[in-house]
């Protein structure tokens, strides 16, 4: 029988369909809402490039960049996005979703995913150790003394195809834009 966390993963990308047509559907957004939400999602999205730039999967742990400063940038981006997505909608039945969404898919998935990492990376426990899992610290985890910035790799933001969440974001916003013109005839 598989176990929550594999179907959580299995079933994130559909559900994230789902809801975003039922968020389209209940949002009521206003200009000035759209306009702070989107200052979370553009944070969220830039973390998200960031890390995305950083990370080479399966090949080593990566603690460089926004790693160095959250185990996972790429979940907190997203948290970012979906706050300010939130902040747009001024729906507090969305709001409540999201939060089950994110116990229930999103929490199994990052806890598979770090025995994953314990199991694959020896140095992962003392990384885990010293780097929040979705806060940030306040000071670059560096445990050999060298460059904790790491270096940006755009190879790697396409690779790793992250533009689509900065195209998924601008689309939802245009939906958005859309439904507040349209409502407002």
């Amino acid at each position: 029988m598989p176990s929550w966390s594999r179907i959580a993963t299995r079933m994130r990308v559909p559900l994230g369909f789902l809801f975003a047509a039922a968020y389209l559907w209940f949002a009521k957004p206003a200009w000035t809402w759209l306009a702070i939400g989107t200052l979370f999602i553009v944070a969220g999205l830039g973390l998200r490039a960031s890390a995305a730039g950083h990370i080479r999967k399966n090949r080593e742990l990566t603690i460089t960049g926004p790693y160095a400063y959250t185990r996972n940038p790429l979940y907190l981006g997203s948290i970012l996005i979906a706050v300010g997505f939130l902040v747009a909608a001024r729906n507090p039945w969305i709001a409540t979703a999201s939060l089950v969404m994110f116990f229930a898919i999103y929490l199994p998935v990052i806890g598979a995913e770090e025995k994953y990492l314990d199991a694959t990376f020896s140095n992962y426990a003392e990384y885990a150790a010293e780097v929040p899992r979705l806060f940030l610290r306040l000071s670059p985890y560096n445990p050999s003394g060298g460059d904790v910035r790491g270096s940006f790799s755009r190879e790697l933001y396409l690779k790793h195809r992250e533009y689509q969440a900065a195209l998924g974001s601008a689309l939802m916003l245009l939906a958005l834009m859309i439904k507040i013109i349209l409502v407002n005839r």
